[in-house]
């Protein structure tokens, strides 16, 4: 019987050529040594002698020289079987699984609908994994902003991560390979309400190693202040803050709540600004997020207040679909701006892109439609000199395919830990060296796909109440509906 030789890892260092009769076979060469020399001790190591391998029909020399060299799969022939989830905490895990053993690991974005990816499973059987623009395609019209893009970039993350162990080679590699063997992380600072312990929290993080800091500073830290906010009382209690109703403060776009911040109000948010600078020095990069919902005018006047501290860049002032509106607070301030982390693919940041109407795009793989095109976003952003700062609020596993998709990206600033404080979200995952950030960095993974397993025993440990692990999802197999969206 014929051996299957196709598929064979090219050999990691030069070779050169020995001939057998009217067959030519490659030999390692070592150092200075000598190849031929190597290769007949490698030969009488392996337990066949020069005489009996010369004997053997090539398919079987083959076979026996390259012995060692670990067949990962055939690709060519590689199917999608399964799909299936297991979720801890809010972010639904997504496993895929193939015809030949191996799988991919991604995630739904934390916080969204596991179904969003479920419904997927139906569109994706039967089709080889390594084929991913080509199931993009397919998937694509399926995803949406925010969460709702978390089904489709959960399904191309893991479909990345089963072509780089179906290929053998790590994901960077696949998106065009790494400009940086190191990804430098800003850690996210939820803001505590004494803006002198703020500071001390804001410079434990300094002391942990992080190079880049991220603090939330909104108007939620003063709205129980008197006279720091104008309009604040249709919004408390009436509308809420916190809940989800659709009249809401937090679900009613910015412009609509007319809310408006006094001198005092100013100088109270601010101040943890000024105290946290104090704390870190003006060295280390500090930026700011979650301010609210007030309109553009409100946020460039604030934006301005914080000027004289230095600060990395002022994220999601207003909802990102506003282009107009975030090129006016653009070229009104000279803090960079920033958003993106609930844009769904390329074509949506478009706009902001063109108009120049931010400094910096800010994609989340799970919202943006994965690693590719996270990247395709950043080298679009490059074209218009902006660069890419990376938001990831999920599983360690996006969290290092991330790193990869970052690595392949040249426009590159920071990517976002937003697990520093939990004590186990490192131990869902095996295979690298722990921590993964040190001195404020991740090293980009050499292993094949993104380089990481799945600890089993502390997933199941932190599986969300009612969940199973990976349990069966027969019930999204069949496809129910025409999917084509033109005549």
């Amino acid at each position: 019987m014929k051996k299957n030789i196709s598929h064979l890892q090219q050999p990691k260092e030069p070779t050169n050529e020995i001939k057998t009769g009217n067959h030519q076979i490659h030999a390692e060469t070592s150092g200075n040594g000598n190849p031929r020399r190597d290769f007949l001790q490698k030969m009488t190591l392996g337990g066949l002698s020069l005489g009996g391998l010369m004997t053997l029909p090539i398919e079987d020399t083959l076979a026996h020289t390259t012995s060692k060299v670990n067949r990962l799969s055939n690709p060519s022939e590689l199917k999608i079987t399964d799909m299936r989830i297991a979720q801890y905490g809010n972010v639904p895990l997504l496993k895929i699984y193939t015809n030949q053993g191996i799988y991919g690991l991604g995630d739904v974005r934390d916080g969204a609908d596991k179904r969003y990816a479920l419904m997927l499973k139906s569109r994706i059987l039967g089709e080889n994994p390594c084929n991913v623009e080509k199931i993009f395609k397919r998937i694509e019209q399926f995803g949406g902003h925010g969460r709702q893009g978390g089904g489709v970039s959960g399904v191309e993350m893991a479909l990345w991560d089963l072509a780089g162990k179906a290929y053998g080679v790590p994901l960077y590699m696949l998106l065009g390979g790494k400009f940086r063997d190191k990804v430098r992380i800003y850690v996210d600072t939820p803001t505590v309400t004494d803006p002198d312990l703020f500071a001390e929290k804001m410079k434990e993080r300094v002391d942990q190693g992080f190079t880049m800091l991220k603090m939330d500073i909104g108007i939620g830290l003063i709205k129980d202040i008197d006279d720091t906010l104008t309009n604040k009382e249709p919004w408390m209690p009436l509308r809420g803050w916190t809940d989800q109703d659709v009249m809401s403060h937090t679900q009613t776009r910015h412009q609509f709540t007319n809310i408006q911040i006094t001198q005092k109000g100013l100088e109270r948010m601010v101040e943890f600004a000024a105290k946290a600078r104090a704390k870190v020095g003006y060295e280390i990069p500090l930026a700011i997020d979650h301010f609210g919902h007030m309109g553009y005018n409100e946020m460039i006047k604030l934006a301005r207040a914080f000027e004289p501290y230095n600060i990395a860049w002022l994220e999601d002032l207003i909802p990102w679909q506003n282009t107009e509106q975030w090129k006016r607070i653009t070229e009104s301030i000279t803090t960079p701006t920033l958003t993106g982390e609930d844009t769904y693919h390329k074509r949506n940041f478009k706009d902001l892109i063109e108009n120049r109407a931010v400094d910096i795009v800010h994609p989340d793989p799970g919202s943006a439609g994965g690693y590719l095109q996270t990247k395709k976003i950043g080298d679009y952003a490059e074209e218009f000199e902006i660069g890419m700062a990376v938001h990831h609020a999920a599983s360690p596993v996006t969290f290092m395919g991330t790193v990869h998709a970052i690595a392949a990206t040249y426009n590159f600033i920071g990517l976002e830990h937003h697990s520093v404080d939990n004590p186990w979200w490192e131990d869902l995952i095996t295979g690298l060296d722990k921590p993964l950030v040190k001195d404020g960095y991740v090293t980009v993974p050499e292993k094949p796909g993104i380089g990481v397993e799945l600890n089993e025993e502390e997933v199941k440990r932190r599986l969300r109440p009612g969940e199973e692990f990976f349990a069966p999802t027969e019930e999204w197999n069949e496809v129910k509906s025409w999917d084509r969206t033109w005549s």
